[in-house]
């Protein structure tokens, strides 16, 4: 049973919160004392940044018994559903969404993100796919999490290092959120872009903060940044009539596709096969693309795509964030360049508010 959810804060008496920092001050710290990432942004040099008079927004206490689950919620990992702090959850989801041999500053971005993104799943209450729990480790639902021991399996000899990366990175960023004009944002995000991350209207409803913005990834620090699907002319027809019975592909394949539309992007609006219209996140879709960055061609082989990037293309990039914080940029200014307009806020703050 559940008896502290996000849902139901309250913000602790300042005799409680005196007590809590006596009692961190006695108890050793469960994350590395020494950061390999910026601490938290001052006002005047993040430019976004708002302090906080909120507790520690990760839930994490530290005490002879390790976490002190204060602030708690449910996530659906299998057939398993588990009561996790937030910076438990940030640990698992944060390594499970990024590699953890990225640059500090650029797994920092991705914890506020992640930490952005989960409380305000958790804020709109339960979702049909999952009513039980908060939030799911299916990244196509929700986002990706594994277990501690899964981590330590799949990384072997290096789970110390990494673990550390991934604690100190939460650590660095703890309590901190972005908002747009009160609210929390909706701070998705994909591995990759071809140079210009889509505005959230070519896929989805327009937001004044996902907007294009380049993004400084290339071939030399993507791996598999362009790729190549070659389909045979009969499953190229088979594939489109089975989703667009409507269209006239009686004639022959050069035939077949008359025009592409683009996106302010850059990626395809809409490509016309057999006179219809078909979006290109349809086209992704169907043919299992990387991305919407799509150049389609007629060879002996059949049609081939060739797409840059991967991901839908949305907010930040996550390659894109890494290749800033190899040059030099740090985590606050990596979020402001991705979320335009937005600010830094606490996550308790925010939580009060929403």
């Amino acid at each position: 049973m559940r008896t502290n959810s996000i849902k139901s804060i309250i913000l602790p008496s300042l005799l409680l919160a005196l007590m809590a920092l006596m009692l961190s001050a006695l108890a050793a710290p469960k994350w590395p004392e020494d950061n390999t990432v910026s601490p938290q942004p001052e006002s005047e040099s993040g430019g976004n940044w708002q302090e906080s008079s909120s507790p520690t927004s990760d839930g994490l206490t530290v005490s002879g018994d390790g976490f002190d689950a204060s602030y708690t919620l449910t996530l659906l990992d299998g057939d398993e559903t588990l009561e996790l702090t937030i910076a438990e959850y940030l640990q698992g989801s944060l390594a499970a969404e990024m590699p953890a041999s990225f640059e500090p500053e650029a797994l920092c971005a991705q914890a506020v993100a992640l930490r952005t993104y989960v409380l305000r799943k958790c804020l709109a209450g339960p979702s049909d796919s999952h009513p039980e729990a908060d939030v799911c480790s299916d990244s196509g639902c929700c986002a990706a999490w594994r277990s501690e021991q899964a981590l330590r399996e799949n990384w072997g000899e290096d789970s110390e290092a990494n673990l550390e990366k991934i604690r100190s990175a939460i650590q660095a960023t703890d309590g901190v959120c972005v908002s747009y004009e009160g609210s929390l944002a909706q701070t998705v995000f994909h591995s990759s872009s071809d140079g210009m991350t889509a505005g959230s209207g070519e896929i989805w409803s327009s937001v004044p903060y996902l907007t294009p913005v380049e993004s400084p990834e290339s071939s030399d620090d993507v791996p598999g940044y362009i790729q190549s699907v070659t389909v045979s002319t009969g499953d190229f027809k088979d594939t489109i009539l089975s989703a667009y019975p409507e269209a006239d592909l009686s004639g022959e394949p050069e035939t077949w596709v008359s025009g592409t539309a683009l996106t302010d992007s850059g990626r395809v609006d809409h490509i016309t096969v057999g006179g219809v219209d078909i979006p290109g996140s349809a086209l992704r879709t169907l043919f299992s693309l990387r991305s919407t960055s799509i150049d389609l061609e007629l060879s002996g082989d059949g049609f081939i795509f060739t797409t840059t990037g991967y991901g839908h293309g949305v907010g930040m990039s996550q390659y894109g964030a890494n290749t800033m914080a190899r040059n030099g940029g740090s985590w606050n200014e990596i979020l402001a360049w991705y979320y335009p307009g937005t600010q830094l806020v606490s996550a308790w703050d925010m939580v009060g508010q929403e």
